[in-house]
């Protein structure tokens, strides 16, 4: 266990012990957001579903989860950061049940509908504790712990998901949960401190539901948009009417939190504090930039390259451990001198990272190749995530700070999911102009009578990131020939799509870089520090 001889004392004797029962909720909601990728097939053929359906059952977890975080991080200033973090593991572990009891396509999505309100209700209540039970001195190591998970989850959810997949099936993919949240709910009740504000409070209900159909709005248009090919969904219903929709009403949100004079939902007091505003500016560049990175990569190995899910999150794997492992160091170098450098030069080395993978990445590359790409990336993603997270939180008053994670979470991933649609656009547009020159020329080893035809599926694989079939009535000798030259088109003109997706993100971290001179040269820590009477109005009192 840590100490810190100089450090004021915690509020809880246990912080390390209360922070990794925080934490493994905190993994399993990480965790769900890509486990289930890797089960879409299976699920398609067990639960007679549709693509689409299926699809659904993935983004609407992620939907509910971005939603509801301003709201949820404010409850916990309100309710208690234990009580919203207990109601939320609760929520999660009955609806990870359902979900592994489901039927049907809408029973599944139901379930995740549910799961994602679990996941919502208990992520800000990490980040929220760590500023109540860490003196400000230790918070770094804190939230080194912290990103170590927010590194490590998404990369070993198909490496897990692909070893329950193999020997349980795909119901155990959240039937796992179920003990995992039950054991992870007794201990919080145990040794969480129950710790709430001991004056009155009330919940803005206009503020949470301008701030709900806001990022409502923006979310869906955001996820959906590619579907429906960005433009008409029904009648005079559209992708960008829902996205400016949602623009605006997050407009109105503003203006009613300016007016509020009793206790808004998003208190813009906190924006008076440069490192929040910066730091949520710079979050929203990072996940913009950053989200780009997997994505990218598992395109790359299984579709251009063959590997199975699992094989893909093998090779992925020591990126997350190296985040992880990266991350802690990185938390306590933030203590002794501040996360705004340490933050600078993860970012810069995160788009050097890029640089490499695309100077090492070809049609025929191996994960060796890979390789030393992967590790910079590992190395630099460790020094981003708990600087980040600390010099973003640096001054935040600890009475606000279920406000202040909701809105650096949700702004996050508004920047994740915005990633994910400007790389898929780019990835797309790209692909398909290097697809239809790469099929051209392999055309030439075709016979004549299938060279258009060739082209015309090979430039399609487009819009699905995977090789062209061969066309039905070939013979075996054809369909083979028409199946390799395929897939060494497309593997061919991946890579030249990804190496300009990838090249748009390194760019998009160094101008994240060049922000966090931005940040306050001093540490506020001290500065914000609630006196000693505010400090007074924090009760254990569940």
């Amino acid at each position: 266990m840590l100490q810190d001889k100089s450090a004021e004392p915690p509020v809880t004797q246990r912080p390390w012990l209360v922070l990794g029962i925080l934490c493994i909720g905190f993994f399993m909601s990480l965790l769900d957001g890509t486990i289930v990728n890797i089960a879409i097939p299976t699920l398609i053929h067990s639960l007679d579903a549709s693509y689409d359906q299926v699809l659904w059952v993935v983004d609407a977890y992620m939907l509910v989860f971005s939603v509801l975080l301003i709201s949820t991080g404010r409850l916990g200033d309100i309710f208690g950061y234990r009580r919203l973090f207990l109601s939320g593991i609760s929520v999660f572990t009955v609806a990870s049940a359902l979900c592994g009891l489901a039927g049907s396509p809408a029973q599944l999505l139901a379930a995740r509908v549910l799961q994602g309100l679990g996941g919502a209700l208990l992520f800000p209540q990490v980040i929220s504790s760590i500023l109540t039970i860490f003196p400000p001195r230790m918070r770094g190591r804190a939230f080194g712990v912290f990103g170590a998970i927010v590194g490590f989850a998404p990369i070993v959810g198909p490496v897990i998901g692909g070893f329950v997949l193999a020997h349980l099936g795909w119901r155990w993919i959240f039937f796992i949960n179920v003990p995992i949240g039950v054991v992870t709910a007794v201990l919080a009740l145990i040794f969480a401190p129950a710790m709430r504000s001991g004056r009155t409070h009330r919940l803005d209900l206009i503020g949470v539901a301008l701030a709900t159909t806001g990022v409502s709005g923006i979310v869906f248009g955001l996820i959906e948009g590619e579907r429906y090919d960005w433009g008409t969904i029904t009648g005079p219903i559209s992708i960008t009417s829902i996205i400016i929709a949602g623009v605006v009403l997050l407009g109105l949100f503003v203006v009613w939190q300016h007016l509020q004079r009793g206790e808004p939902l998003t208190p813009l007091s906190l924006f008076t504090g440069r490192n929040f505003a910066v730091g949520n500016w710079i979050g929203f560049l990072f996940q913009l930039g950053m989200i780009g990175i997997a994505f990218v990569l598992v395109l790359y190995l299984q579709m251009a390259r063959g590997y199975s899910p699992l094989q893909t999150g093998l090779v992925l794997l020591p990126n997350a451990v190296l985040t992880a492992i990266g991350s802690a160091y990185a938390g306590r170098l933030s203590d002794k001198i501040g996360g705004k450098y340490i933050l600078m030069a993860g970012m810069t080395l995160l788009a050097a990272g890029l640089l490499v993978l695309v100077l090492m990445t070809g049609p025929h590359s191996s994960a060796w190749h890979l390789l030393p790409g992967l590790i910079i990336i590992g190395i630099a993603g460790g020094a981003t995530f708990a600087p980040l997270q600390q010099a973003t939180m640096d001054g935040v008053d600890p009475r606000l700070a279920g406000a202040a994670s909701g809105v650096s979470s949700t702004t996050r991933q508004i920047g994740g999911v915005l990633g994910t649609a400007v790389l898929g656009a780019i990835l797309s547009a790209s692909l398909s102009s290097a697809l239809h020159d790469e099929a051209a020329t392999q055309a030439t080893h075709l016979p004549a009578n299938l060279g258009a035809q060739f082209i015309e599926n090979t430039t399609a694989g487009a819009q699905q990131f995977s090789p062209p079939t061969p066309p039905d009535g070939l013979t075996p000798a054809n369909t083979a020939l028409f199946e390799r030259l395929g897939h060494e088109a497309f593997a061919a003109g991946f890579v030249d799509a990804m190496q300009t997706a990838l090249l748009a993100s390194a760019g998009v971290l160094v101008v994240a870089t060049l922000f966090c001179f931005l940040f306050s040269t001093h540490r506020e820590n001290d500065t914000a520090r609630p006196s000693t009477a505010h400090r007074a109005e924090t009760t254990a009192q569940d």
